[in-house]
């Protein structure tokens, strides 16, 4: 399963394993880029993501960019 966030005006796709999601930077041509700086403990619920990454990446908040958005 793969979900893609707006995350403070950034896009991160997130894949769902077994029970771990892995988080990349989606780019053109359907290339992506492992976001290293985005771990995402075993065992967050699929509900709990939006609010996991709000918490873990507050920093980038910008005055045009508040929230972290579901894309898909």
């Amino acid at each position: 399963m793969a979900l893609t966030f707006d995350v403070f005006g950034r896009l991160v796709l997130l894949e769902g394993g077994e029970d771990r999601w892995t988080a990349y930077y989606p780019g053109s041509e359907g290339k992506r880029r492992p976001a290293e700086d985005i771990v995402i403990p075993p065992g967050i619920a699929e509900s709990e993501l939006r609010q996991y990454l709000a918490d873990l990446c507050h920093e980038w908040a910008k005055h045009r960019h508040p929230d972290v958005k579901p894309v898909n």
